[in-house]
């Protein structure tokens, strides 16, 4: 199949990276990014930690370790070749109790199985030389884990995009694919976007990205259900009190990572984040509902079996969402200096997490190709980390353009 004209649909950085290897794989085709706002990266690109992940905690052999692992070392050289700020700081996994160290030994041999480069198992004589006012019996130090800023990438790849002749039409929300004989239609509100079909189309959708592959005739499962994180920055005076990034071991039986310290590229020094469900796919400031996606998640039942198998940790991440003291008290556990520390209301960002219905979040990146279309189905964090690498898998390997 001859391949003149590709539609990527979603201006986040893993659509605006497909788009850019696109152009640098195949300079000749004609390419146009559809994007819903009216500026690129204003969804979950721009509200996040801003961490380049090593490759710590992902099943080896799976889509996240692979992507993980190359995704990083492409971020550092993009960063490098376009000068953008790169802070390789560090970080340290730490275990408070006896009961961790298996978890933390697991993480450890998962880290390694994926290469992550220069990763090790620390004391607590060796931690307090890395991070001086965490405590803990053990940790994992991954001394190459970094810091950026992904809204700054994502913005870079789109002038690159605009450079190699490629177009990005904001304000163009696109409902549904409509794939003929001759080709796909991108289709929005008031009908085909343009006349003429593309050849493919691959949809970076983020917290639409079920809705939109559904109605393009993909399966409904998995349906991505938002999870919200709050970030809190601590009081400037006491930024010294962490160098880099600590964070607690995991609870395996909760999926995600606990609230931890993440120092951020301007400097400051962010407390978060807790997981929580959002009554909003895109509800940034917490304060609105919408009853759509309330009403999309509430009559889900992967969503009832999940919370049923996690009340405990559901509990305690409500706790954090009602009371920015228990929020800081948490993360004290690891830095008892910031047990008072004042905080604000940093960024609010809303993970696009896929469920299915027995209630089981997808571990794993799912990239499904159905005819002329591929949806990036899910794609959470490392999902950032991963963009560039994400770029290369579809164009090179679940495309074969090779």
């Amino acid at each position: 199949m001859a391949i003149r004209r590709v539609a990527v649909v979603g201006g986040g950085i893993n659509g605006l990276a497909v788009a850019r290897q696109m152009l640098l794989d195949h300079p000749g085709i004609a390419l146009t990014v559809f994007e819903k706002e009216e500026a690129v990266a204003r969804h979950q690109s721009s509200h996040n930690s801003g961490v380049v992940h090593a490759g710590l905690y992902y099943e080896p052999g799976g889509l996240k370790a692979r992507l993980c692992t190359r995704g990083a070392q492409l971020v550092r050289s993009y960063c490098a070749e376009n000068d953008l700020p790169f802070d390789e700081c560090g970080k340290v996994v730490v275990a408070l109790g006896a009961e961790e160290i298996p978890r933390l030994e697991a993480i450890f041999a998962k880290a390694t199985a994926n290469g992550v480069p220069d990763v090790r198992l620390i004391g607590p004589e060796e931690l307090r030389e890395i991070e001086p006012n965490s405590v803990g019996i053990r940790a994992l130090h991954s001394p190459h884990t970094a810091i950026v800023s992904y809204g700054a990438i994502a913005g870079k790849i789109a002038e690159e995009v605009i450079r190699r002749g490629g177009i990005i039409r904001t304000s163009a929300a696109v409902t549904r694919l409509d794939e003929r004989p001759q080709g796909v239609f991108v289709m929005g509100r008031d009908g085909a976007f343009d006349d003429r079909p593309f050849d493919l189309v691959v949809t970076c959708s983020g917290l639409q990205s079920d809705r939109l592959a559904e109605a393009s005739g993909d399966e409904a499962d998995p349906r991505i259900v938002p999870f919200f994180g709050q970030y809190y920055v601590i009081d400037p005076a006491f930024r010294s009190h962490v160098r880099g990034l600590i964070y607690p071991v995991p609870d395996p039986k909760f999926p995600f990572l606990g609230v931890h310290f993440t120092k951020r590229i301007d400097g400051e020094m962010t407390i978060g984040p807790n997981a929580f469900i959002s009554f909003g796919r895109e509800n940034y400031s917490g304060r609105a509902v919408d009853l759509h996606d309330v009403l999309d998640f509430a009559t889900y039942p992967g969503l009832w079996k999940f919370a049923a198998r996690n009340g405990a940790a559901t509990l305690r991440e409500l706790k954090t969402v009602m009371s920015a003291k228990v929020f800081v008290g948490e993360a004290a556990k690891y830095v008892p200096s910031l047990a008072a520390v004042g905080v604000k209301p940093a960024v609010r960002g809303i993970r696009a997490q896929a469920m299915t219905r027995d209630g089981r979040l997808v571990d794993d990146f799912v990239i499904r190709r159905r005819g002329r279309v591929t949806h990036i189905r899910n794609a959470p964090s490392p999902g950032a980390t991963s963009s560039l690498a994400i770029a290369e898998y579809i164009v090179r390997e679940v495309l074969a353009l090779e």
